[in-house]
Parts: C-alpha cells; structure tokens; sequence
C-alpha cells in the first residue's frame, strides 16, 4: 500500500509530498520552494523571510475570531543518514516509504517524520474546511537539525499568534511544556604524516550495525558509539604492537550518536595476524557490554594495501586516548522530572583530514551551569591530551516549563475526552526550537505535541500510523477548543 492511501489522507498526502522533496538540513531550497507554491496556490497568505522560513496564514473559522491565534510550527529539514550499503542520494533522490506493518519506515535511510509529520500536520489544519479553529499561522523553519538557524533569525513581531503549538514531539500521549540547551564543542589536533617504513601491511577495520539515534532523545539508552568502540580497539594495538593509523572516519552528524566508524591501519607484517586477533578479541568484549541496545553490532576486517604515509603517532596517540576519556553519555539524570536526562554528550564526528584530528560533540542539558561545567571537563580533556584548539560555539539556553497556562488546560482536557485517559506532562532531553524562539515571543504560551516516532536520526527511523491519526483528532479537538483573548 502507498502511504498516499493511508488514513487520515488529508495528512498522509502532505507527508508523501514532502519525502519526494529532498531536504537534508541547509539543503533545503526545493521544500521552500514547494511550501510557498503550495500557500499560494491553495490561496493563503505566504511569507518567505530572508533566512528561509515559511509563514502561512488564514483567518479563523466563522464564530471563532475572538479566539487566541495559534502557530503551528514544524522545521521543513531532514536528518540525511543512511546504511552504508545504501546508494541514496540526499540531493536528489526522493525518500523511498512503505508500509511495514503498523509503521511507515524507509529503505535503508532516514525517513523525515521528523519533522515531515509536524508540517503534514500543520498543512492538513490549514487545508482541511472540516476544521474550527481561530486565527491560525503555520511557520515552517529553516535548518533545525544542524544550527536551529531558522529560529535564532526569526524575527520578532512577525507572528502574530499568542500559542505556540510545536509538532516536532515524538511520543503520544505526551504534552511536552520543556526541552534541554545545547552547546557545540570541537577539538582539533595538528599532525603531520611520516612515511610509512618496509615490512608494515594494511589493514581497515570497519564497525557497522550499530543502532545509533538521537543523541538526545535516545542518549539514555546507553547504545555503543562506534568513535568509542573504535578508539577502544585502536588503543591497545597502537600501544603494544607498533600499529600506525592512517585514517579515522566515524559519525556524520552533531546530533547522531555514531553508528559505524572505519580506521585505516599500518601494522609491522610479523604482528599482523596478532593484531587481527587482538582487534576481534576488544570488539567481542565491546559486543557483549552493548549486546542488549546494540546486538546487530558488526567488525569487518581486512587487509588492504599499506597506505605510504600514516598519522603522526604522538598525535594521533593522544587522540585515541582523548577519544576513550572524554564521555560521551549520560552525565546526570533530572532529579525534578523521573526518566528524564538533565544532562549528556554525545561525541558525534572524528575526522583526519587535511592535516588534522577533528572532534566534534554536542552537549545538552536543562541547566545552563551544568552544561558550561561539561564543557569546561571536556576542554580540559582535550587540552591535557595536547589539542591545538578547543571551540564552543551554537550555545542555546533551554525551555523552562510552566505548567499552568491556559494551553496546558486545554491540550489535557481535550487529551481526556479524546484518548480516555490522562495526559502526561514531560520535558524533553532533545532541542526543540521553542527555546529560542520564546525568547523572542515571551508572551506565547508554547507546548510541544506529536505521534510516536522511533529513532529518529537513524536508518530505523519510523513513524506509528495509528498515533498520527489519533494525533490528528486530537489536534482539530485542541484547535476547535482554543481560548478566547
């Protein structure tokens, strides 16, 4: 079945519209294109600003005009990874959905629920005559995944709604009224290459399968971090036997926990078949730590030509141990809000290339002191280590919850009478644009709402089809019940 047919239609042909788009983050020309045609043509008015953002209006619905005016707010970019047998193509090829079950998932890639089912949602409201509701915007932003970067240039005095509804959550059931800072952090090591002496043979280790995800939403799973499952394995080896590293590659996105790293080695001939050992013998040992959150983890090792030049071993020693000391976990679970994390890191990407050892890590954490602290550790690790540089950059502040607007009453009453049951109000350990974007409304009343996706930012990335049609009935109901000013 084409999820075109999917149940509510109005909903599902907005979300197959958009995986037909290519829209990996700062990439994002086409869907802008696509979002402003398709206010246009529908009738409404439509603003681009300067930086990419989409805002769509209509009026209210007849006898609702002295409501409140909502925004109903999605970022339009998608998280672009995939397996590494996968030949997609981000820029150009479409996104390939189906039916598997009760979900819809892709092939081998990820699938752009999030937040593609926030702005379908967004523009089924909009489109759909069957639905009451007052003044309403919808407001697409700009590059969300890697730098928030249509929210921090949103300007203020645009929007003209009092409620901010975000429909980038990713659990049912749930009204998300909070959500972590960030703040990126990068190290960079200067080396030089040496040539690579007579008698060394090559050999590449890869680590796939692992299970990755959302660094914040899925960092207190405790899956394995192919970086640090790869410096584990890297550092004995180096220590004991004269292995030289040629190349490091591991993770592709600051907000990604790392699901497969590849190193390319030098190894002296007479302790090849030693090294294999000790390298499958590390990794086992790794495989059965992890073997509940990351059973399909795999090793490939092989011999390929030496390389005739190889990483400084100082250097790229030093690295490797930087690499195993610094976290790249949970650090400190809320102690306000149960099964939620206050604060983590995720080492996202290791590079060698023109010249240097990059590492980058995104940190969050609800309380601004205690993610400064964790930047502050995780210089001085670098620093220790011998790093030529260590740089903090994109830092937001968090969300703080409050839990008695009249938004919060509303969303629970309707959540009641639509699922029979309570609402649960949580915060998130992952960034949602609401942060930034109160900061400069700090008059909106903002809560966050969505259907259940699982593992977003991975190839497993999956969306639940009954919870985006409840999630569809309860929004109209949440829209149809919104205060007067």
């Amino acid at each position: 079945m084409s999820i075109q047919n999917l149940e509510p239609k109005v909903v599902w042909k907005n979300f197959y519209a958009l995986t037909q788009i290519p829209r990996p983050s700062k990439h994002e020309g086409k869907v802008i294109e696509y979002l402003y045609n398709w206010g246009v043509s529908h009738g409404f008015e439509t603003i681009k600003d300067d930086t990419g953002n989409i805002i769509i209006r209509v009026p209210a619905t007849p006898g609702m005009e002295k409501c409140k005016g909502v925004i109903l707010q999605g970022h339009m970019d998608m998280v672009p990874q995939k397996t590494s047998d996968s030949t997609h193509d981000f820029l150009k090829d479409p996104i390939s959905a189906y039916v598997d079950g009760e979900w819809v998932t892709a092939d081998r890639t990820t699938l752009g629920a999030d937040n593609g089912m926030g702005v379908a949602l967004s523009l089924a409201a909009l489109e759909d005559p069957s639905v009451k509701h007052g003044p309403l915007e919808v407001l697409v932003t700009y590059d969300e995944e890697t730098g928030m970067t249509g929210a921090n240039n949103l300007k203020p005095g645009v929007l003209k709604g009092d409620i901010l509804l975000n429909l980038d959550s990713e659990e049912e059931g749930e009204l998300c009224v909070g959500c972590a800072g960030g703040l990126d952090l990068a190290a960079t090591f200067k080396f030089r290459k040496y040539n690579t002496p007579a008698g060394y043979k090559g050999m590449l280790v890869t680590v796939k399968g692992l299970q990755g995800g959302h660094s914040g939403m899925d960092i207190s799973l405790y899956r394995a971090n192919a970086n640090k499952v790869m410096a584990r394995m890297l550092l004995p080896v180096m220590e004991m036997f004269g292995v030289k590293v040629v190349s490091f590659t591991g993770g592709s996105l600051r907000n990604a926990i790392p699901f497969e790293a590849e190193a390319e080695i030098v190894v002296p001939e007479e302790n090849f078949k030693t090294v294999k050992k000790m390298v499958e013998n590390v990794f086992n040992e790794i495989k059965t730590e992890f073997q509940e959150s990351d059973p399909s983890a795999t090793l490939y090792v092989k011999e390929v030509p030496a390389s005739a030049k190889f990483i400084q071993n100082a250097v790229m020693l030093n690295a490797v141990k930087a690499l195993l000391a610094c976290p790249s976990s949970v650090i400190r679970m809320s102690r306000t809000m149960e099964g939620l994390t206050e604060t983590s890191i995720n080492m996202a990407i290791v590079r060698t290339e023109k010249g240097k050892i990059t590492v980058h890590s995104l940190m969050r954490s609800a309380v601004d002191s205690a993610k400064a602290a964790l930047a502050q550790r995780v210089r001085c690790i670098f620093e220790l280590a011998g790093a030529d540089e260590v740089v903090t950059k994109g830092g937001y502040s968090g969300w703080t919850p409050k839990l008695d607007t009249e938004i919060n009453k509303v969303c629970m009453e309707q959540f009641q009478k639509v699922y029979g049951k309570p609402m649960k109000i949580m915060a998130t350990h992952g960034g949602l644009e609401c942060a930034i974007m109160g900061a400069k409304y700090p008059n909106w009343e903002m809560v966050s709402i969505g259907p259940t996706v699982k593992y977003p930012h991975s190839p497993d990335e999956r969306v639940n089809i009954a919870s985006v049609a409840r999630t569809w009935e309860y929004l109209k109901a949440v829209l149809a019940n919104i205060p007067k000013k």
